[in-house]
């Protein structure tokens, strides 16, 4: 299948194994004892418009074939379902602190947690996951205090700057130094498919200095806007203290590829649900 990078450059590694195939960052393949990951469409077992790692549970999607697609997945990255910890996501700027106790929510039991958008954990083993059509994955690794994280940051995340609220909820739970983190942003959909009205470029003027507003967004002849969700989370990310050259982009548009991601744009809400994927060793 023929991938669409943004302006032609492929800033991420395409992985497959057993027919599953993911997505990496090279930056994090170079740190020891981190396994990462964002998967795509292929490999999986569901149908119609699920076709075929749909992730999630609740989107009509068969649960046996979703239940598969897990298995499949986790085998292929190197983890086992057992240890994936899922999100809650309902647009909010609510980080939790994972714990050995949520080892399989989601997954193999209920969670007993609601709004949850962002997760962070020392644990070696626990892997972190969330989920995706369009909106904005986060990552983070704090090498040094074996920590990481993961955020969904769509539009009121962004404003909400769940970027930033995760890197203070690493520093006040493991000592993270946000100059020592690692962090990406991974596939969402780019501005050139991001079409949005002023009400929510209002929300982004309030919440970014105007001299930024220039590279978040431009305003079209028919009075849309065109948002750039990966420059306004890479500012949140400089923001919060995290270097530039530890910043990694993702390069690739959700909506540009809907054969290959899910979009929700793209598939006019007829689709299932990618997942980002992190834990340490």
């Amino acid at each position: 299948m023929k991938i669409k990078w943004y302006k032609d450059k492929q800033l991420m590694n395409v992985n497959q194994k057993n027919k599953v195939t993911w997505l990496t960052y090279p930056a994090f393949e170079k740190l020891p004892g981190i396994v990462h990951g964002f998967s795509t469409r292929l490999g999986g077992v569901s149908q119609g418009i699920y076709e075929s790692m749909n992730l999630s549970f609740t989107r009509g999607d068969e649960e046996s074939a979703v239940r598969e697609n897990y298995r499949r997945l986790s085998a292929a990255m190197g983890f086992s379902m057992e240890d994936i910890v899922t999100s809650d996501q309902t647009h909010t700027t609510n980080v939790r602190v994972v714990t050995e106790e949520d080892r399989g929510n989601g997954i193999t039991k209920p969670r007993p947690y609601t709004d949850v958008d962002g997760m962070i954990t020392n644990v070696p083993g626990l892997v972190l996951a969330t989920f995706y059509a369009d909106c904005v994955p986060l990552f983070f690794i704090d090498p040094v205090h074996r920590a990481v994280g993961l955020s969904h940051s769509g539009w009121r995340g962004t404003v909400g700057k769940i970027g930033k609220v995760t890197v203070e909820k690493m520093t006040e739970e493991f000592q993270t130094d946000p100059s020592e983190l690692y962090a990406a942003i991974g596939p969402s959909i780019c501005q050139d498919c991001y079409e949005v009205s002023e009400d929510v470029i209002d929300q982004f003027r309030e919440a970014f200095e105007e001299k930024y507003w220039d590279v978040l967004f431009y305003r079209k002849p028919d009075g849309k806007y065109q948002l750039n969700l990966w420059e306004a989370n890479r500012r949140i990310f400089l923001d919060a203290g995290i270097k530039e050259e530890r910043i990694s982009m993702p390069g690739i548009c959700t909506c540009c590829n809907p054969l290959f991601l899910y979009s929700h744009r793209a598939s006019h809400g007829k689709r299932g649900n990618l997942g980002a994927f992190i834990t340490v060793r």
